[in-house]
C-alpha cells in the first residue's frame, strides 16, 4: 500500500498572536486535522490539575527535552500523524527541532502569526485560557524574555513560509489565512 498524501502546516506565534484563532478557523472551514506540539504536555498536566499554567507547561516541556532529547515533541507528533492523510495543522512550534520537523516533510509549510507585544498581552489577559494569563504587561514581557519555550519564536517565525501580522480585525486575519491556504494548495500540487 502506498504512502498516504498529506500536507503538514506548522503554526508559529507568540502568546496572544492569534494562532488558536487561525487553527480553529482552519479546522472549521477546511476540515484539517488539528494537533499541538504541546498536546502531550497538556494531557499529562490535566491528569493532575483542572487548570494549568503556562509556567507549568514550559517547565515540563524543558524537563522532557532534557531527559528524552530535544526532538521529543516532533517524534511524538510524527507518531500521531503517520496514518493521517489530507491537511494536518500542528499548532505551537516553539523550538528549532519543531520547525525542522515540519520543513523536512515533503509538503510541510510554516505560518508565523504575530502582532505587537502590547496587543498580544491585552488579548491574552482577556481570554483567560491559562491560570497565569492575567498578569501585568511587565510580567508578560519578562515571560517572553525569560522562558526558553518563548525566546526563539520570533527567530523561527522569521524563517516561516508565510507571515500574518495580526494587528487588524478578525476579517483580515481570516482572509489572510484563506489567501495562504490557496498558496499552500497550489504549491503542494507542484
Amino acid at each position: 500500500m502506498g504512502q498516504k498524501r498529506k500536507i503538514i502546516i506548522g503554526l508559529i506565534g507568540e502568546s496572544g498572536s492569534g494562532k488558536d484563532t487561525v487553527a480553529n478557523y482552519l479546522k472549521d472551514k477546511y476540515g484539517v486535522k488539528l494537533m499541538r506540539f504541546a498536546d502531550p504536555i497538556k494531557e499529562v498536566l490535566h491528569i493532575f490539575f483542572d487548570q494549568i499554567s503556562r509556567e507549568d507547561q514550559q517547565w515540563l516541556a524543558l524537563e522532557m527535552r532534557k531527559r528524552f532529547g530535544a526532538d521529543i515533541f516532533p517524534r511524538a507528533i510524527k507518531r500521531r500523524i503517520e496514518n493521517e492523510e489530507g491537511v494536518v495543522v500542528i499548532n505551537g512550534l516553539r523550538f528549532w527541532e519543531d520547525y525542522d520537523f515540519i520543513k523536512n516533510v515533503e509538503h510541510g509549510f510554516t505560518i508565523y502569526i504575530t502582532a505587537d507585544q502590547k496587543l498580544r498581552w491585552e488579548r491574552s489577559a482577556k481570554r483567560g485560557e491559562k491560570s497565569d494569563d492575567d498578569v501585568s504587561f511587565e510580567e508578560f514581557k519578562e515571560t517572553e524574555e525569560r522562558y526558553e519555550t518563548e525566546k526563539h519564536i520570533p527567530e523561527i517565525g522569521a524563517k516561516a513560509d508565510f507571515t500574518i501580522r495580526n494587528e487588524k480585525d478578525l476579517d483580515y486575519l481570516l482572509s489572510e489565512t484563506d489567501r495562504i491556504m490557496g498558496e499552500i494548495t497550489q504549491k503542494s500540487m507542484q
